[in-house]
C-alpha cells in the first residue's frame, strides 16, 4: 500500500477498535466483480461501531456510501475517494421473537434467512432464498421475487440516522413500492427486520424453496457475475421480454453483455468494465426504446 493519506490516518486514530481497510479493491465486495479501490473500507461489528463511524464521518465532513452484499451495486471503475461502510457478515444475527415473527440483523443474507425460517418451520419468505444481497438491502429496495416482496412479511425495522440515532419504523412507515421504500430519501440505515412468517411443516417450507432455486438454475446466467435484474420492470411490459423482442440476447459492450440465457440480465463475460456495463444498459435502453416506446430503467444502482 501506498503512504497513507491524511484521511486515512485520521480514521485510523480516531476508531482503532474497528476493522478498516484502505485502498480495498471493491471489486471484491461486488456481485459484477467490477470496482476499483475504496480509500477506507471499514467493517463494524455491531450498532455502536457503525454509530462511531457515522460521528466520525460527520466531523471530518464526510459522506460515507453503505454497502451490503454488493449485489445490486455497479462500481466505478477509478474507485471511490471515500469512505465506504460494508455491513454484510458483520451486523449479524438471527433470532426467533415468538411463534410467527424472527427478527433478522442487516448483514445477514436473504438466504440464510429464508433458510433460518425454514428451520423454525415458518413460510412466507421462500421468495427470498436465492436472493443474493443482504436483509438490509432488500429492505432498502423491497427486493423481491416469484411473487413475494419484502413488504408483504416486514412488519418492523429498525434504523440508524447518519448521527447514529436508533428509530423504529412500522411496515406503513416504511413506505414500500416497487423496488423502493422511503430509506433512500430519508437516509437512513437498516440496522435490522422483523419479519411475520406463517407456520408451516418445515419439509414443505424447504421443498418450494428447492423448487424456485431449480427455477433459478434453469432459468438465471448464475454462472457468471451479474447484478441480478438489470432493468425495473417497466409500466406496460417486462423488461427481458422487450429486450427479446428487440433482438438483444447477447448484445455486448466490451466485457459487458446481455445475458443468452436471460434477457433481463447485464453480465460480466470477462474484464468487463463499469463504463462497459453503463454503456450496455444505455445502449439497450435506447435500442428498447426505439422499437417498443418503452424506456428502460436500471435497477442496479450505480454508484
Amino acid at each position: 500500500m501506498t503512504e497513507m493519506t491524511v484521511f486515512q490516518m485520521n480514521l485510523r486514530e480516531k476508531l482503532p477498535s474497528v476493522e478498516l481497510r484502505f485502498d480495498e479493491p471493491m471489486s471484491r465486495h461486488t456481485s459484477f466483480r467490477i470496482g476499483g479501490p475504496a480509500a477506507v473500507m471499514a467493517f463494524p461489528k455491531n450498532a455502536r461501531e457503525l454509530a462511531d463511524l457515522l460521528k466520525v464521518s460527520a466531523l471530518l465532513d464526510v459522506k460515507p456510501a453503505i454497502l451490503g452484499a454488493g449485489t445490486n451495486v455497479l462500481a466505478p471503475d477509478g474507485g471511490i475517494d471515500n469512505l465506504v461502510i460494508c455491513l454484510k457478515d458483520c451486523m449479524g444475527g438471527m433470532e426467533r421473537i415468538d411463534d410467527t415473527t424472527i427478527r433478522v440483523a442487516a448483514g445477514v443474507t436473504m438466504t440464510r434467512a429464508a433458510v433460518f425460517a425454514s428451520n423454525l418451520g415458518l413460510s412466507g419468505m421462500e421468495f427470498a432464498h436465492g436472493i443474493p444481497g443482504t436483509v438490509g438491502g432488500g429492505v432498502y429496495m423491497n427486493a423481491g421475487a416469484y411473487g413475494g416482496e419484502i413488504k408483504d412479511i416486514c412488519v418492523a425495522v429498525d434504523v440508524m440516522d447518519m448521527q447514529g440515532n436508533i428509530t423504529r419504523r412500522t411496515n406503513e412507515e416504511m413506505g414500500f413500492s416497487y423496488r423502493h421504500s422511503v430509506l433512500e430519501e430519508a437516509q437512513l440505515i437498516v440496522l435490522a427486520a422483523e419479519f411475520k412468517l406463517i407456520p408451516a411443516p418445515s419439509e414443505e417450507v424447504k421443498a418450494k424453496m428447492q423448487e424456485l432455486l431449480r427455477k433459478r438454475s434453469a432459468s438465471q446466467p448464475l454462472d457468471l457475475p451479474s447484478a441480478g435484474s438489470a432493468f425495473k420492470r417497466p409500466v406496460g411490459g417486462y423488461a427481458a421480454a422487450l429486450i427479446d423482442q428487440a433482438d438483444l440476447k447477447g448484445y455486448t459492450v466490451g466485457g459487458a453483455a446481455i445475458s443468452t440465457k436471460h434477457a433481463g440480465f447485464a453480465v460480466n463475460v470477462g474484464g468487463a468494465t463499469a463504463a462497459d456495463v453503463r454503456n450496455l444498459l444505455r445502449q439497450v435502453s435506447d435500442i428498447v426504446f426505439e422499437k417498443s416506446g418503452i424506456r428502460l430503467e436500471p435497477e442496479v444502482r450505480i454508484w
